[in-house]
């Protein structure tokens, strides 16, 4: 098949509207459900970011994706007891849904019906996890029969799953129009790997082996996320993106305080919200975003808590988020200023990875080289529209 129609495009007013191929077949394939028009850009830029992703590290990975952008990203690394518990992952999990729960745990409030990206099979576990939660659709290369038969049942039987044809390579020129105006461009098909990380110019030049993953987990995440964008990562998962900001320092700052986010919900008084039998994921996530976020719950708390929760203080955060260290950092192009560093090692990030070639270059380095951190220039623009 060469030729799908859609339900409509970005809104319902968007009619007709379809995807195509000139020539051959389209690289995947519907198997239930019926796709919207941001589903599928979600679901083939996330294809695209997870097979590099595979390549590059050599582990299963998955994205969760909304708006043309991930809210998460991540490789299949084990997960503590405490990230089992506050991405309420408590079954068994492949390798392949541990590389979803953590690219879901990322930014659960941002994940909240996503697009899931898996680089390998689709097994029982990752189906039995996407069950549960509230999510618009999936792609993977395969399903086994039983994957398939728990997802073909979520939304009433109204689940988008679609298989991607895994050896599929688009042509080299790509094309889009804009008001009547067709462009047209080499498709971005550069290779992130650890050589882009050999240009290191600040005082600290070590990057340990765990930075060298994170960063090829960042740099390729931002590969294909809405520019201006930067990405923090640890653990071989995204912990903060921030993207489509039109300055890089609001950015660096929208990733930084995801990423504080993300760490903060490891807290002890976080970990311990006492939530009555019953609350929904969706609604305990955002109730820890309103308690990390210092606001009041008035007399709501009694919906959601066994007892009125302490509220977290700014010395508790404070306190906490010096706990966290060794946090890596990826920009899509130069850091202008050393504004973008100072923000970053706010968060804990001890190593970074960005374009470079900025006129103020000496000032980003000296920032670096002011809090022990090593950074490597890439030569690599990484803008995505």
């Amino acid at each position: 098949m060469n030729e799908l129609e859609l339900k409509y495009g970005c809104n319902p007013n968007q009619k007709p509207a379809k995807v195509f191929v000139e020539d051959g077949a389209l690289p995947f394939e519907v198997l239930n459900g019926r796709p919207g028009y941001i589903n599928l850009l979600d679901a083939l830029n996330g294809w695209q970011l997870v097979r590099e992703l595979r390549e590059a590290t050599q582990l299963p990975a998955a994205a969760s994706f909304k708006h043309v952008s991930p809210a998460g990203s991540a490789v299949a690394e084990p997960l503590t007891d405490v990230l089992r518990k506050i991405y309420f992952a408590d079954d068994e999990l492949s390798p392949q849904a541990t590389a979803y729960v953590r690219a879901r745990g990322a930014d659960r409030m941002s994940s909240y019906g996503d697009f899931a990206i898996l680089s390998d099979e689709c097994d029982e576990t990752v189906a039995n996890y996407l069950k549960r939660e509230v999510s618009d659709g999936v792609i993977a290369p395969s399903y086994s029969p039983k994957a398939l038969d728990i997802l073909k049942a979520k939304r009433g039987g109204n689940y988008l799953v679609l298989r991607v044809d895994a050896d599929y390579e688009p042509p080299e020129i790509e094309r889009k129009q804009i008001f009547g105006v067709t462009f047209e461009q080499r498709r971005n098909d550069v290779k992130i790997s650890a050589d882009c990380l050999s240009d290191v110019p600040t005082r600290n030049k070590t990057f340990t082996p765990e930075a060298r993953r994170d960063l090829l987990t960042a740099l390729i995440t931002l590969k294909y996320t809405q520019s201006n964008s930067v990405c923090y990562a640890l653990g071989g998962q995204a912990i903060g993106i921030g993207a489509g900001q039109q300055s890089r320092v609001h950015c660096t700052r929208l990733a930084g305080n995801k990423a504080d986010y993300w760490f903060l919900r490891q807290c002890p008084k976080v970990l311990e919200l006492p939530f009555k039998a019953g609350v929904k994921r969706p609604d305990r996530d955002n109730a820890i975003d309103v308690y990390i976020g210092g606001e009041t719950f008035d007399d709501a708390w009694q919906n959601l808590f066994t007892a009125k929760p302490n509220p977290l203080t700014a010395d508790d955060k404070l306190a906490w988020l010096k706990n966290l260290r060794g946090v890596s950092l990826a920009s899509d192009a130069f850091f202008p200023f050393g504004d973008n560093i100072e923000r970053a090692h706010q968060s804990g990030v001890d190593f970074i990875a960005q374009t470079g070639g900025s006129i103020r270059d000496d000032n980003v380095i000296e920032t670096c080289d002011k809090y022990n951190i090593a950074m490597a220039f890439t030569h690599i623009r990484l803008f995505h529209h």
